[in-house]
C-alpha cells in the first residue's frame, strides 16, 4: 500500500512520521479555512477569511497588497498559504483564480447557517437542510481520492479492523463496523477508552485501526491510534483539522468538513453527516473490491432480518374508562 508524504513529529511517544496532506481542490478551499481557523492566529485567520470570501479579487493581488489589504505581513500571507495546504502564495493565487472563475460559471456559493433562538421551525428547518447540503458538497471537494483509495485496500486486506470513536463519532464508528461486518469482514467499534487500548495493543501489522475523531484532539481516540501505531498496524483518521494531534499517528488521512457548532447546536449534525459521508464512501469502496463474498453477506443479512420485519404488530387499544 503507497503512503502519503511524511513529515516528522517529535511527541510524548517519541519521533513519529505524519502525513503531508494533499493540495486541496478549489472548491474545498472554504471547507479548509472552517477546519483550521480554530489553529491560525488572528492575523493569518484574517488574510484565510480575506481569499474564502473574495477569491477573484484576492487571485488579482501580490503578497504585499494581500498583506497590505488584511493589515498583516507579506510573511503571515506566505504561511497561511502553506497551513491551507499550497506551497506558497503562487499556488494559492492559482486555486483563487480556479474558484473565481469556478463561481462565476454559476456555482452555487457557501451557506453560513446562523440560528437564533427566536427563528421559526420552518426556518430551523430550512437552514439546517442547506447546511447539510454545503456540509456534503464541502466534504465530497476536500476528500482526497488517492488516500480514499488506499484506505479501501487496508481495509480489504486487513484481517481485523478496530475503529475508535466517542460520544458523536462514536455513533458514526458503530456505523462503519456495522457496515463491514455485513460483508463479513472482522470489525469492531470501541467506544470505552480502556477497552479500547487495551485492545489496540494486541494489533499488529496486516491489522488496521480507524480514529474517528471530529476536532483530531479527543485523547480517548487518540491514545489506542498512536498503541496502533506503535504495534504496526495500518492507521487511518478521520478529522475536520488537517494538522491535528490524530494525524500524527495516522498512515492515512481522510478529511471531513468542519462543522459550525453553537451554543444551540454544541453537537451539529453537519459534523455526523460529513463523517457519515466519508463512512459510506469507505463501506462502498470495500464492497466493490469483495463484491464476490460482499453480495452473498448482504443478501444473507437481509434474509436472516425478514422474519423480523414481517411479525404482526398487536393492534393498540385506548381504555375506554373516562379519566
Amino acid at each position: 500500500m503507497s503512503k502519503n508524504v511524511k513529515e516528522t513529529f517529535s511527541g510524548p511517544a517519541g519521533t513519529v512520521t505524519t502525513p503531508v496532506p494533499p493540495v486541496p481542490a478549489p472548491a474545498a478551499l472554504r471547507a479548509r479555512v472552517r477546519g483550521l481557523g480554530p489553529s491560525m492566529t488572528r492575523s493569518m485567520h484574517a488574510v484565510a477569511e480575506a481569499v474564502a470570501e473574495d477569491p477573484a479579487g484576492c487571485a488579482a493581488l501580490t503578497v504585499s497588497d494581500l498583506a497590505a489589504r488584511t493589515g498583516t505581513s507579506e510573511a503571515t500571507v506566505v504561511r497561511t498559504a502553506r497551513l491551507l495546504g499550497y506551497s506558497g502564495y503562487r499556488d494559492l493565487r492559482l486555486a483563487l483564480a480556479a474558484l473565481a472563475a469556478q463561481q462565476e460559471s454559476g456555482a452555487a456559493p457557501a451557506v453560513t447557517v446562523d440560528i437564533a433562538v427566536d427563528d421559526s421551525l420552518a426556518d430551523v428547518v430550512a437552514k439546517l437542510a442547506r447546511e447539510e447540503a454545503q456540509t456534503l458538497a464541502d466534504t465530497a471537494a476536500g476528500l482526497d481520492a488517492a488516500a480514499l483509495g488506499s484506505a479501501v485496500t487496508a481495509l480489504v486486506g486487513a484481517r481485523r479492523i478496530e475503529i475508535y470513536g466517542v460520544g458523536a463519532s462514536g455513533l458514526v464508528a458503530q456505523d462503519l463496523a456495522q457496515k463491514l461486518s455485513r460483508i463479513g469482514l472482522i470489525a469492531h467499534a470501541h467506544h470505552d477508552p480502556h477497552l479500547a487500548v487495551t485492545n489496540a495493543v494486541t494489533l499488529r501489522p496486516g491489522d488496521v485501526a480507524v480514529a474517528i475523531t471530529h476536532s483530531g484532539g479527543t485523547g480517548d481516540v487518540i491514545e489506542p491510534l498512536r498503541v496502533a501505531f506503535e504495534r504496526g498496524a495500518t492507521t487511518l483518521a478521520l478529522t475536520s483539522r488537517p494538522n491535528a494531534p490524530v494525524v500524527h499517528y495516522a498512515d492515512l488521512v481522510l478529511a471531513t468538513s468542519a462543522a459550525r457548532e453553537t451554543q444551540l447546536r454544541p453537537a451539529a449534525m453537519s459534523s455526523r453527516t460529513s463523517q457519515l459521508l466519508v463512512v459510506d464512501c469507505l463501506f462502498v469502496g470495500v464492497a466493490q473490491q469483495t463484491y464476490e463474498t460482499a453480495a452473498p453477506a448482504l443478501a444473507a443479512s437481509y434474509e436472516a432480518l425478514v422474519p423480523r420485519r414481517q411479525t404482526p404488530v398487536p393492534t393498540a387499544k385506548r381504555n375506554s374508562t373516562t379519566r
